[in-house]
């Protein structure tokens, strides 16, 4: 069946039970970025202006399958109830006969914010019994949280099993929408920019990339990996060894499929190798067939970007996943940021996914600049990779 979303579907008056992602990075007891809550409004905003009452329930952290005050969502609700500017209240738990009451007590406009799914073991278990608890709370499921997309959990596919009627929210809709309308009928040129540390936590994606794309560039750690595949010397630099044939594999594969990679041509280094990332510091840059024993490539030097440029120039879809070095140091931020200039001057659809790289294109200051952000960091992988998403999985399944 095909999904349905919450623009599609009759909630007039009804009450809605929405999975969101306020999983928000917090320092004591304070919220420290509301992006994931602000990201939620539309849907929010669109049921209440339908009259609906909502319950809405979320993870935040690694509980443990037990109360912990340190990830209670109290936090959320009172931002929310700000953002909304309408009272938020917020239940002691998320299943239990308090809580059944207190939703079943919600009248058209009202908002109810559960604790946190994770305090009971049966949330990450995918417990049928506890996603249908969770049913009972509602009259329609509404799953927004595309975090969280990527993993079978009780909320995520066991609620919608067994209520009366789901589909998705309207930031779920605009992620199914740019990156399946970017990784399946993409305007081209098409051109995948592909970063980060590891090779390994990519093999997926860049496998599934070469049979899409017309140029997939390669930056950060893991373009180190594919250097040495080629016989060139990385110094102390990251390098997954075990993965070296797989690299030659991808670079012959993509030959063979007429698509061109884009690997650095020059690297900033550093020779403090043992630090910790703060206490690094640039020691020049080098050619990239020319880094020394002693040193490691942190970032993409200037030439790199000035080729990444010519290779983004003519693109009109870029996807782009992963930072192009060791940004989170000033030192080793420029390459990330190089890059991230050249996709705010395109005139091409970009989508940006992978929670590192949201973080580095939030520093740049070009959000704006961009088509799309993606809130999903391991599950736009999975997407990338071509998976069907257990959320999706569930939503196409028992949409109705």
């Amino acid at each position: 069946m095909p999904m349905r979303f919450l623009d599609e579907m009759d909630i007039d008056g009804k009450r809605l039970f929405v999975r969101v992602d306020y999983n928000v990075p917090m320092k004591d007891g304070a919220i420290t970025d509301d992006t994931r809550i602000k990201a939620s409004l539309p849907t929010l905003e669109l049921a209440l202006s339908k009259g609906a009452s909502l319950v809405l329930c979320s993870h935040l952290g690694k509980a443990k399958g037990a109360p912990d005050p340190k990830f209670s969502l109290a936090p959320a609700a009172k931002r929310l109830s700000e953002l909304l500017g309408r009272p938020v209240a917020f239940a002691p738990d998320c299943v239990g006969p308090e809580v059944l009451k207190m939703a079943q007590a919600l009248k058209s406009g009202e908002v109810l914010l559960l604790e946190n799914l994770r305090f009971h073991e049966g949330e990450t278990k995918g417990d049928p019994a506890f996603a249908a608890e969770l049913a009972r709370l509602g009259e329609v499921y509404v799953n927004d949280a595309f975090g969280t997309a990527h993993r079978p959990h009780a909320s995520v596919s066991g609620v919608p099993a067994v209520m009366a009627a789901c589909c998705g929210g309207l930031l779920l809709k605009k992620e199914w929408e740019f990156l399946g309308k970017a990784l399946e009928s993409p305007v081209r040129p098409y051109v995948a920019a592909t970063g980060g540390a590891k090779v390994s936590s990519k093999l997926g994606v860049l496998r599934h990339l070469l049979s899409k794309v017309d140029s997939l560039i390669i930056g950060g750690a893991m373009a180190n990996t594919f250097l040495k595949a080629q016989g060139l010397g990385m110094g102390a630099s990251l390098v997954e060894d075990d993965l070296l044939d797989e690299a030659r594999a991808i670079l012959a594969e993509a030959a063979e499929k007429g698509v061109r990679i884009a690997l650095p041509v020059d690297f900033v280094i550093s020779r403090d190798a043992g630090k910790p990332l703060g206490e690094m510091t640039a020691a020049g840059v080098v050619d990239a067939k020319s880094v020394p024993a002693d040193a490691s490539a942190m970032d993409v030097g200037p030439a790199t970007v000035e080729f990444f440029a010519g290779v983004l120039a003519p693109a009109k879809t870029v996807v782009w996943n992963g930072p192009m070095g060791a940004f989170e140091n000033p030192a080793f931020a420029e390459g990330t940021m190089g890059v991230a200039r050249i996709l705010a001057g395109l005139d091409a659809v970009t989508v940006i996914g992978g929670g590192d790289t949201i973080a580095a294109v939030g520093l740049s200051g070009l959000e704006d600049k961009m088509t799309f952000i993606s809130t999903g960091g391991g599950a736009s992988l999975e997407f990338m990779e071509g998976k069907e998403l257990p959320a999706f999985k569930a939503l196409r399944e028992y949409g109705k």
